[in-house]
């Protein structure tokens, strides 16, 4: 029955113009987000925070998943229900982020490996128990100062693939997440080249640990230039680069793509997503969202952590939600942006 029920969650999951909110920021990146705002990062703050944006009205109708915290994940509403029971009611399915973060890797100067391996298929077991459908797991390479190394992506390709593996065999849908920062100087080229040896290195990672292809979903960024690089790449070549490179690496079986916003702006962002999903002939998987920044920065904008601003925020998560919704389906527009187009 276990794997009848990953088909069926990937397939919810991909739903059709729908994406996935990632709100499983660490305590250590909520306690950054929440700072600008003057907001103290408490475990009830954090509370009120991710209720405010599970309880929205009718997000279900351009959010399919939500990816949770630990913490968030063993968390309740105000009226006693945990979260989990609050998403199932709302018609969104639980996820679970499952790595402990990243750890200098040994022998390789400046880079990362990510934490978490050991121990992992009890914790997917604890977490499917608790009500997740769906897990994460994010490797980070570097580009720069002769990162990143064969042997960083590697390690890294290993790793994620062991994760998706368990998660498989313990009927949660893995979403392996390969992400190359933004941070540097290089170019879209360069940017492009190190996503295209660190896809194909965590493709022949998954098939050699017999990961089904079919029932685990790729979460990469986009292709765009180093943030201090000065280059400037339009909206349509960020598009180009990233299906190119993704036609070049990802096979045909994997279920769909769900882009990371990577600290991009965002309206940026559901521009970039808008402009993949103009020409849909081009990729043969479904190309949709797992947003964290992107969909949360106008929420959090809006509710600043005042009980009097849970509507507000609420808007304004919806809002960005239905944007990102139109851009999977290759038509946001400006006046879908200014809330003014029939959908």
């Amino acid at each position: 029955a276990r794997m009848t029920d990953l088909g069926s969650t990937v397939t919810a999951l991909m739903a059709s113009g729908k994406g996935l909110l990632a709100a499983d920021e660490s305590e250590k990146t909520i306690a950054a987000r929440f700072l600008p705002f003057a907001i103290d990062s408490t475990e009830e703050s954090r509370r009120h925070y991710r209720q405010m944006l599970f309880s929205t009205p009718g997000l279900a109708t351009y959010i399919s998943g939500v990816i949770l915290f630990d913490e968030t994940i063993r968390q309740r509403t105000d009226d006693r229900h945990s979260f989990v029971e609050l998403l199932l009611a709302q018609g969104l399915i639980p996820g679970i982020k499952v790595d402990r973060g990243t750890v200098p890797l040994a022998g390789a100067p400046n880079e990362l490996i990510t934490e978490g391996l050991d121990g992992l298929r009890d914790r997917l077991r604890e977490y499917r128990t608790l009500g997740a459908r769906f897990a994460k797991w994010r490797a980070v390479v570097a580009i720069g100062g002769g990162r990143p190394s064969g042997y960083a992506i590697d390690t890294n390709a290993h790793a994620l693939a062991r994760y998706a593996a368990l998660c498989q065999e313990e009927g949660l849908v893995p979403i392996v997440e390969p992400e190359v920062l933004m941070d540097g100087g290089h170019s879209l080229e360069r940017s492009g080249e190190v996503a295209e040896a660190m896809l194909d290195r965590v493709f022949v990672a998954l098939r050699a640990q017999h990961v089904v292809l079919e029932q685990m979903l790729l979460k990469p960024g986009m292709i765009m230039p180093g943030d201090g690089s000065g280059g400037r790449a339009t909206i349509r070549e960020v598009a180009e680069a990233t299906v190119g490179c993704l036609r070049r690496t990802v096979p045909a079986a994997v279920s769909g793509i769900v882009f990371l916003s990577g600290g991009q702006a965002p309206l940026t962002a559901t521009a970039h997503l808008n402009a993949m999903n103009t020409r849909p002939a081009d990729h043969p998987w479904p190309l949709g969202f797992s947003f964290a920044r992107a969909l949360q920065t106008p929420a959090l904008e809006a509710w600043r952590g005042l009980a009097s601003n849970v509507s507000a925020g609420q808007n304004a998560l919806y809002h960005r939600a239905r944007c990102n919704s139109a851009a999977r389906q290759g038509w946001y527009t400006s006046e879908v942006e200014d809330g003014n187009a029939k959908t």
